[in-house]
C-alpha cells in the first residue's frame, strides 16, 4: 500500500509519526509525499493550543475529500486531537475510518488492515501506557539530526495546559531502550540527537527513584559517531548540579538549554501553577551562565494570561531586557477547555494579547541582533544542512541553534559540502536572527 503521512504539532509528535512509519515500512508499505499517489492517509494531530487544533481539524477535512471522491481507500487520525476528541471525530467526519489515541500508535499496522477491510476502529490504550516497539524508526528530519523522546506525559498540571489529560502522567522511557534507539539512529547516519519530552529534567525519577538525566547523557556521550547532543524542555526548577556538571564537562553536549519559563511576574506564575519565582529564575540563569561559559539559553513566554496587568507585562519586558536570552519565543495565551485557566476571571482581549506579544518580540529582536553582532569575529563549529538554490551558499547551524526554531548561519564557499558535515567557520556578519560566516580552511 502507498501511505501518506501528515505529521502536525511538536517534535514529540514527530517521533510517534516516525515510529509508525517504521512499523509500516517493516510490513512492506511504501511511503509517498503526494495525496494523489496515496492509498491510505494518516494524519497525526496536535491540539496544544487553539491554532494547532484548527490546523488539525482543517487537515483532516482536507484529507477527507480524497476519501469522499474515492481517491484513497482509508483515512486514519492519530495523536493528541484524536485522543481528546475521539468520539466527535468518529461521529462527525464519516470519512475517518479509525482513530488512534496517543498511546495506541503501535497498533497502526493492524488498524490500517482493518480499515481496508471496511471496519471502523476506535483504538484507545490506557493513557498511562508506554508502547514498546521493536522496529526501527523511519527518520524524516533529513537524516543528520533526530529527536529522541525520553519520557511521555507530564505531572506538572500548569493551569493553562491540557497535556496531562491527553498524554497522561509523566513516565520515563527505560534507559536501555533509549541507548539502543540512539545507536540505531547513529547507524542510520544521525550526527545530532535532540532530547525531548514534555519535561526532560525529571527523567528517571519515576523509574530509578532520582532524576537521572545526567546519567543518560553520560551514556549517550559514549556512542561513537555521535557528534552533538542537545537538550530541550528543561523546567528551570528541576535543573540539578549534576546536570550542569555533565553539560559543562562533556564535549558532545551542546552548551545550549531550552528552559520554558512562561512568565516572570510572581503573581502570573502563581496563577499559571508554575513552581518558580522571578528571583529563582534570575538565580538559575545566573548560575547556568557562570558554570557553563558561552551557554546559549532559549525560553518561551505566554503573554496575555488571565489577570495579567499592564504592570505585570512591563515587569516581564524589563526581565527580558535584563536577562538577554539568546533565543526567545512568545505565545499569546490560548484558553483551552477543561483547564482551570479557561474559566479564570479577567480574560484578556485578543488585541491586547497581540500588542503585548508584538512588544516582547520587538524587544527580543533588538537583543538578538545585538547578541549576533557580538559574535562577529568569533570562530564556531557549524553543522551544514543544505545549500541555497543556484548559489554557492551553504546553510548550517551552530551549537546555539536548534533546528526549526532558532537561527541559521550562511556560508559562501566553492568547496563541496554535504548535509551533516561539520566545519569550523569564522563569523563575519549578522542579520536579525541569522549569521554570516566564512569557512576556515
Amino acid at each position: 500500500m502507498n501511505i501518506l503521512f501528515v505529521s502536525l504539532g511538536c517534535d514529540k509528535n514527530l517521533v510517534d509519526s516516525e515510529v509508525m512509519l517504521g512499523l509500516l515500512a517493516q510490513k512492506g508499505h511504501q511511503m509517498v509525499d503526494r495525496e494523489e499517489e496515496a492509498d491510505v492517509i494518516v494524519v497525526n494531530t496536535c491540539c496544544f493550543i487553539n491554532d494547532a487544533k484548527e490546523e488539525s481539524i482543517q487537515t483532516i477535512l482536507e484529507m477527507a475529500e480524497y476519501k469522499k471522491d474515492g481517491s484513497i481507500k482509508a483515512l486514519i487520525v492519530t495523536g493528541c486531537l484524536a485522543q481528546r476528541y475521539k468520539q466527535e471525530i468518529m461521529d462527525e467526519i464519516e470519512e475517518v475510518d479509525a482513530v488512534l489515541g496517543t498511546t495506541s500508535y503501535d497498533k497502526i499496522v493492524e488498524v490500517i488492515e482493518e480499515a481496508l477491510q471496511g471496519h471502523k476502529t476506535l483504538e484507545l490504550t490506557d493513557i498511562d501506557a508506554l508502547p514498546t516497539v521493536d522496529s526501527k524508526r523511519l527518520v524524516t528530519t533529513g537524516g543528520h539530526f533526530a529527536y529522541l523522546k525520553i519520557a511521555e506525559g507530564c505531572d506538572k498540571h500548569c493551569t493553562y495546559c491540557i497535556i496531562p489529560k491527553i498524554r497522561g502522567n509523566f513516565r520515563s522511557v527505560p534507559m536501555e531502550r533509549l541507548i539502543k534507539e540512539a545507536k540505531d539512529l547513529v547507524e542510520q547516519g544521525v550526527k545530532e540527537i535532540i532530547l525531548v519530552a514534555q519535561e526532560t529534567t525529571l527523567y528517571g525519577k519515576d523509574l530509578y527513584g532520582e532524576k537521572s538525566l545526567h546519567i543518560l547523557l553520560k551514556k549517550l556521550c559514549e556512542i561513537g559517531g555521535l557528534r552533538w547532543i542537545r537538550i530541550l524542555y528543561c523546567y528551570p526548577e528541576e535543573i540539578t548540579d549534576e546536570l550542569i556538571q555533565v553539560i559543562k564537562e562533556e564535549d558532545k553536549i551542546c552548551k545550549y538549554l531550552d528552559i520554558p519559563i512562561q512568565h516572570a511576574s510572581d503573581g502570573v506564575l502563581k496563577r499559571m501553577g508554575r513552581r518558580t519565582s522571578k528571583q529563582q529564575l534570575i538565580d538559575t540563569v545566573k548560575k547556568l551562565r557562570e558554570e557553563i561559559p558561552g551557554i546559549a539559553l532559549r525560553t518561551t513566554l505566554i503573554t496575555g494570561f488571565p489577570g495579567e496587568s499592564q504592570e505585570q507585562h512591563e515587569e516581564l519586558m524589563e526581565f527580558v531586557d535584563e536577562m538577554e536570552f539568546d533565543r526567545l519565543g512568545v505565545f499569546t495565551y490560548s484558553p483551552e477547555e477543561d483547564t482551570p485557566a479557561a474559566t479564570m476571571p479577567d480574560q484578556i482581549e485578543e488585541n491586547v494579547k497581540e500588542d503585548r506579544q508584538a512588544e516582547l518580540m520587538e524587544l527580543q529582536q533588538e537583543i538578538a541582533f545585538d547578541l549576533a553582532e557580538r559574535m562577529i569575529g568569533k570562530e564556531v563549529i557549524v553543522m551544514f544542512e543544505g545549500k541555497v538554490a543556484d548559489e554557492n551558499v551553504y546553510v548550517g547551524r551552530t551549537y546555539m541553534d536548534a533546528p526549526n526554531v532558532d537561527g541559521l548561519i550562511f556560508v559562501e564557499t566553492n568547496e563541496e559540502l554535504m548535509s551533516g558535515d561539520f566545519a569550523k567557520v569564522k563569523i563575519t556578519g549578522a542579520l536579525e536572527y541569522d549569521l554570516i560566516g566564512e569557512l576556515i580552511s
